[in-house]
């Protein structure tokens, strides 16, 4: 009698006859042996599988965080583009508000000057930007500008005594620094 087995890798075959020793446990064996290599292959396979797409998900993550990251930072770095150029505007209407005389200082024109003003600084406050403080405090050169340098019987040695040009940031980023006069 001739009894084959087979699966997908291998094929054996046993001639069982009267008298020439193959055992038909043996052939059982075999086929069992075949069968775990055949489970321990697909295993290995569905692990390998399963790395694999763990990694992908992992990069994708990476991918999207430093999408994310990158889009906050150039929304950022818009903002202070657009308020670099505003700034200049907003000294002027300072400079001229603070040049009108004190009787004209009611006057509609001029009311309606000051108005535009404090809508512009509400438009830097509903984007979070926010003036740097510096009279009274001591010189950052992270955050002030020098211009000079002016005794002071008030404030010590390294204090800001005046502010000639407001600073602005915009969270934890100077957009422009205040510039200032400090004590020696």
């Amino acid at each position: 009698m001739k009894v084959t087995v087979s699966n997908n890798e291998h094929e054996w075959e046993a001639v069982a006859e009267a008298g020439d020793g193959v055992d038909p446990a043996d052939i059982e064996e075999q086929e069992t042996a075949s069968l775990e290599e055949q489970l321990a292959a697909a295993q290995s396979e569905a692990a390998r599988n399963l790395d694999g797409w763990q990694r992908t998900q992992a990069e994708f993550a990476n991918a999207r965080k430093r999408f994310d990251k990158q889009r906050a930072e150039t929304f950022m770095a818009a903002n202070i583009d657009l308020v670099s150029k505003l700034l200049p505007l907003i000294d002027d209407f300072e400079r001229a508000l603070d040049l009108v005389p004190e009787g004209e200082r009611n006057d509609p024109w001029v009311s309606g000057m000051a108005l535009v003003h404090r809508k512009m600084l509400a438009i830097l406050e509903e984007m979070n930007v926010q003036p740097i403080v510096a009279v009274g405090e001591d010189f950052d050169p992270t955050l002030h500008e020098a211009w000079s340098h002016e005794p002071s019987d008030i404030y010590g040695s390294g204090v800001v005594v005046r502010e000639m040009r407001r600073g602005y940031r915009l969270g934890d980023r100077v957009i422009r620094p205040a510039l200032v006069s400090v004590a020696p």
